[in-house]
């Protein structure tokens, strides 16, 4: 039995050592702060002396995304990582996996923007993850930890939805969470798939076998509108099945809340903290933060609207999430926004503040 493992790590760190404990085949990346712990630690690590997996820096993150493409479209396990403008730069190689249908895994630890912006934390890239960044009609699944334990889990949370429904996932992580340290329990070693397993697993993964010409060409060109139109059918049959069954969320206080906040990241923990407080003062305020940024918590939050006065949506941008709270509740309750720009966090009591100017008691 093999023995638990807790360590103190950052949220980069985690990320790392998740890959390669999943059985991750390879590492494509470029540094870029606030995420580049995550490429240290694979180069730290060593994983191609242990487990084989292939840890490369590339020239940029145009390549880098290209790199990844290229490997999944072998049926690997293969992932890359960087910060918000990093992000931009692979949205066009984003939107060729999500049209190849294939699995790979993303983490975009976000900073402030637009442009190069700030090194600071930030939540402004929620947009271009959830309403898809790159062109063409397609979605990302989108896992928003707020621990650094999840940075760890969502490593292979990731990549098994990315292979059960063959579309890319996307870990977006705050820079608070990606930077801040914390106790993480380690997941355990997985094997890597063998050739022949990857054959068995993924049938649509190109061989590279001249003898069958078929198999040994990707790509996401197709040149008969009649033709393209059933492959964006397929696209959105398979969106609505990863809807109604890969739907995370979390919950707190909601039996008997009289108004809600919702919050993803690193910001739903501040703003538990200021419900505790507001309770104390009598206030019943419940707290809902999705983990599925995509899928998003429709039809739980459009249940909650029915029983609350109000709600308060927390984020570090100028008001993005808003908009999908707003359409799950049809605006039956005032919804309100509450955010600071430019990596500024807000404390608990800011939160309190403004739920306070919005609901007074």
């Amino acid at each position: 039995m093999e023995k638990t493992e807790i360590k103190l790590m950052k949220g980069n760190e985690a990320i790392a050592h998740a890959a390669v404990r999943y059985g991750c085949d390879g590492y494509f990346g470029y540094p870029i702060t606030p995420q580049s712990e995550i490429l240290e630690t694979l180069e730290n690590l060593q994983p191609w002396d242990t487990t084989g997996m292939v840890v490369l820096q590339a020239e940029s993150e145009v390549a880098s995304i290209n790199m990844v493409y290229g490997g999944a479209a072998t049926g690997k396990a293969v992932m890359t990582s960087s910060s918000s403008p990093g992000i931009s730069l692979m949205q066009e190689g984003i939107s060729y996996i999500a049209a190849g249908e294939l699995p790979c895994l993303i983490v975009n630890v976000m900073r402030g923007g637009p442009g190069l912006g700030t090194i600071h934390p930030s939540q402004a890239d929620y947009f271009q993850a959830v309403k898809g960044g790159g062109h063409g009609d397609y979605h990302l699944i989108v896992l928003a930890p707020a621990t650094v334990q999840e940075m760890a889990d969502f490593v292979g949370l990731g990549f098994d939805l990315a292979f059960k429904y063959r579309t890319p996932a996307m870990i977006l992580a705050d820079g608070i969470v990606g930077q801040m340290m914390e106790k993480v329990v380690l997941p355990p070693f997985r094997k890597r798939r063998t050739e022949e397993e990857i054959a068995t697993q993924c049938p649509w993964a190109v061989t590279g076998n001249p003898a069958n010409r078929k198999p040994n060409v990707m790509t996401t060109l197709e040149l008969d509108s009649e033709i393209m139109e059933v492959n964006n059918e397929r696209f959105q049959a398979t969106y609505r099945l990863i809807e109604q069954n890969a739907v995370r969320y979390e919950e707190y206080f909601t039996d008997d809340a009289e108004y809600l906040i919702v919050a993803f990241g690193s910001v739903a923990r501040i703003c538990l903290k200021a419900i505790e407080e507001a309770r104390e003062k009598g206030i019943r305020i419940g707290l809902l933060r999705p983990i599925t940024l995509w899928p998003f918590p429709t039809d739980r939050l459009e249940q909650l609207s029915k029983t609350i006065k109000g709600t308060l949506v927390v984020e570090l941008n100028a008001g993005q999430m808003i908009e999908d709270v707003r359409l799950a509740t049809h605006d039956r309750v005032p919804t309100y926004h509450f955010g600071r720009l430019g990596g500024i966090v807000p404390d608990p009591k800011e939160v309190y503040d403004a739920f306070i100017s919005h609901f007074p008691q």
